[in-house]
């Protein structure tokens, strides 16, 4: 349980509601308020907090809009039983096999019909900065790019943008608006390029307009950016992808082996 700092109010200037909602959150993403557990009573919190009733309501409000907490007026607020999912990265790059569901999104909503992916937009656009970096492209390049929404039980959970070099994608199923069955992972082999090695760049940034409203975010909390970089198999770039999800709804797990 986080203990408020005495000189906490003079250290943070943020709203005494919001500092609460944040410890909090902190204690449900962290699994100290396990799912389906009530959360502390306004008694108890008002007393741990030395805040007001008004006070206290206004920071439980802020972890329902968050999707974090479920309760009505009246009744005990308790912990989303899906407070928090874990991503595995290493699992999107696997093809699918005979054209079963992009695995990513089978392991994201835990079972098939739980997560859906919404194809935006699929055009050539001019890439700068560590998008053309990360291809390999001069700075002004075009690049073909594939935008898609993917849901899980029909809220938004991330924004993604693919990229690919014109040369190995224009003429192949990368450049037309439709969906890849299996993803890209099983048409990038198909094509030549399996991917053989990811390299992720991971960051917390406060969400764009545009992220804002596609992901429905409550608030002003940060998302996950990864850029993530797909090699074939002569090491070079076949395709880079933006990712972006709600920071406070999402974890990557990463797996390490020590090397020899």
């Amino acid at each position: 349980m986080t203990v408020p700092h005495p000189e906490a109010a003079d250290l943070d200037p943020r709203p005494l509601h919001a500092r609460i909602a944040a410890d909090l959150r902190d204690e449900i993403m962290s699994g100290d308020l396990a799912p389906g557990a009530k959360l502390p009573s306004t008694a108890q919190l008002k007393a741990r907090f030395e805040a007001s009733n008004a006070t206290i309501q206004k920071a439980v409000q802020l972890l329902k809009d968050e999707g974090l907490a479920v309760g009505r007026a009246g009744a005990a607020v308790t912990v989303r039983e899906n407070r928090q999912r874990t991503v595995r990265p290493a699992g999107s790059l696997a093809p699918a096999a005979n054209g079963a569901p992009y695995p990513w999104l089978v392991e994201a909503g835990e079972r098939p019909s739980a997560a859906r992916s919404i194809l935006l937009a699929v055009e050539e656009v001019t890439v700068r900065g560590d998008i053309a970096t990360a291809l390999g492209l001069p700075e002004g390049s075009p690049a073909v790019c594939r935008r898609q929404l993917i849901s899980i039980d029909d809220e938004p959970a991330e924004l993604v943008s693919s990229y690919y070099r014109p040369e190995l994608a224009r003429g192949t199923a990368l450049a037309e608006s439709r969906r890849i069955r299996g993803g890209t992972p099983t048409l990038l082999a198909e094509l030549g390029f399996p991917p053989r090695r990811s390299v992720d760049r991971i960051s917390a940034r406060v969400a764009t307009q545009e992220q804002y409203t596609a992901l429905r975010l409550p608030g002003e909390l940060p998302v996950l950016r990864t850029l993530r970089t797909v090699h074939g198999p002569d090491d070079r770039p076949v395709e880079v992808t933006v990712m972006v999800k709600a920071g406070h709804l999402y974890e990557l797990q990463y797996e390490f082996t020590p090397a020899p």
